[in-house]
């Protein structure tokens, strides 16, 4: 396990799922699933701080602290090129990314801030590409030496489907010297799209490429509890960004309209979960939430 103590001091307050509630809640249109091209001009770079600052809002009113994760979900060469995008317009996106970040994150009043570097999957969230890792790590090199040579305080690959991926991220996050978290999404049985489980996930990487910190993200709280066995892996938990609702990925994906689930039941399995691992520092959401789902996670009124 990594040894890194960046986020040592307390509790830190991320944000929810960035892409579900600019879309479904305000009307954006996202191509690809993609924010980060609403950096190309000031009025997309404006919702995006807005956005932020209810978040930041939330970590004020929790006294704890603030962890700004860019939004380079999809902002790698796959779907850059997809959407247009060249190595160097990838390069100035992602650096782009960190700058709004850092600015949000240092003009908050919350008693400390970060800024993390978010690297998404090659391929589809949902689906393992059985990626091997070197060519993971080249895949993924150049997006994070982006948000080293920017500042950033760490990266933070999320939706990580299989640990070969993950190991390769882990590995271009040590050329560029820069904390490295892995956080995997689990299905309603609480294993990864590949089978394994998150026991097996985290003892793969740890055998090889250990990240300095582990979590879980797109998936509710009561299938995280599904593949909990009470065993020491779990206490390598940092990071939990739960989906609103207790449908499976492929029902998701499915949904022409947004599944903002049961709050009550988010907020309380949650609570169930944490118990089961009191190491979870970082508390956010993903699909299907927005401020008033993480606000009531850590307990605080709603920001909007």
């Amino acid at each position: 396990m990594g040894t890194s103590n960046v986020l040592d001091g307390g509790g830190w307050v991320t944000d929810g799922g960035l892409e579900t509630d600019l879309i479904f809640n305000h009307g954006v249109d996202l191509p690809e699933f993609a924010s980060f091209p609403l950096l190309q001009d000031e009025e997309g770079a404006a919702r995006l701080r807005s956005y932020y600052t209810e978040y930041a809002a939330i970590a004020a009113a929790a006294d704890a602290g603030l962890l700004v994760e860019t939004p380079t979900w999809r902002a790698n060469p796959d779907w850059g090129t997809i959407l247009g995008y060249d190595a160097n317009a990838l390069d100035q996106a992602n650096r782009a990314a960190v700058v709004l970040a850092r600015d949000v994150a240092d003009s908050a009043d919350v008693p400390r801030s970060l800024v993390s570097g978010v690297v998404g999957p090659r391929g589809d969230g949902y689906i393992a590409a059985g990626a091997d890792a070197d060519e993971a790590a080249d895949y993924h090199s150049a997006q994070v030496r982006s948000f080293a040579a920017e500042g950033a305080d760490l990266v933070h690959a999320m939706t990580m489907t299989e640990p070969a991926e993950a190991k390769g991220v882990v590995r271009a996050a040590r050329a560029a010297g820069i904390p490295v978290a892995i956080s995997f999404t689990v299905e309603t049985d609480g294993r990864l799209p590949d089978g394994s489980t998150l026991s097996d996930a985290i003892d793969a990487m740890e055998a090889t490429d250990p990240a300095d910190w582990y979590g879980v993200n797109c998936a509710h709280p009561t299938h995280v509890t599904a593949g909990l066995d009470g065993a020491p892996w779990q206490q390598r938990l940092v990071f939990f960004r739960p989906n609103a609702s207790t449908m499976s990925h492929e029902e998701l994906d499915a949904m022409e309209v947004l599944d903002s689930g049961d709050l009550d039941l988010l907020v309380d399995s949650a609570a169930s979960m944490r118990e089961q691992i009191p190491g979870l520092a970082v508390i956010g959401g993903c699909c299907g939430t927005d401020s008033r789902h993480v606000a009531a996670l850590w307990g605080v009124p709603a920001a909007r």
